[in-house]
């Protein structure tokens, strides 16, 4: 089981590092139904708006790649969004836990709607981690923006605050959950939710300090 460990890390640190992908995000489209599609201005915006502001060269058109496919495998950076019901099947929870041990990472954004199913599939994924809320210390606040209070509110829905969950492997925060914020709809182009120009730039600036971040530790 070592070597076989040692092989898969070889292989992802190899793809995740290659020239051609080394910045490079992409969506992830997954089962049961929920809508992994919503938000679909949101993620070219947030690119655009790191080339520009934190010298990323991301590819400007994200990729969709599906949970139990090996094309996940050339991507660093997994986004993963939507309202409703999430479901893994074993062979994409086992997938998803390799890519993730072997040094990806996935960005979940709960467009109000999917935490209660998504809690659900992250046990097939993780049998034993947790989601663990990340403090207002963390360094994902404190990157070229800060937030000194932590993750942000983009859109009000129910009164309840922001949080931000993350799940670690050897003190690597592997999945970042941000949860009651909806970054992804402050990221949209500017017409589909009418969001004042501080609104939204304070939902890029907080995507952009996860993507930094993300490649730079």
């Amino acid at each position: 089981m070592k070597h076989r460990s040692t092989f898969v890390y070889l292989v992802l640190l190899f793809l995740f590092t290659s020239p051609t992908n080394g910045q490079e995000i992409a969506v992830l489209k997954y089962g049961g139904g929920g809508d992994w599609y919503a938000n679909p201005t949101s993620l070219p915006n947030l690119i655009g708006f790191c080339n520009q502001n934190i010298n990323t060269k991301l590819n400007p058109k994200p990729a969709t790649v599906e949970t139990g496919s090996s094309t996940i495998f050339q991507y660093p950076f997994l986004h993963m969004t939507g309202h409703g019901n999430v479901y893994f099947s074993d062979e994409d929870a086992k997938n998803l836990n390799n890519y993730l041990l072997g040094g990806g990472f996935l960005h979940i954004d709960d467009n109000y709607g999917m935490e209660p199913y998504l809690r659900k599939e992250l046990i097939k994924v993780f049998h034993n981690k947790e989601l663990i809320e990340l403090g207002a210390d963390h360094p994902i606040f404190n990157q070229q923006y800060q937030f000194p209070r932590g993750l942000p509110k983009i859109h009000e829905h129910d009164g309840k605050p922001p949080q931000a969950f993350g799940i670690f492997h050897e003190n690597r925060l592997v999945l970042l959950f941000t949860y009651e914020s909806d970054l992804g709809n402050g990221w949209e182009d500017q017409e589909v939710h009418n969001d004042p120009q501080e609104v939204r730039l304070k939902a890029l600036e907080m995507g952009a300090n996860i993507i930094s971040y993300v490649f730079k530790n």
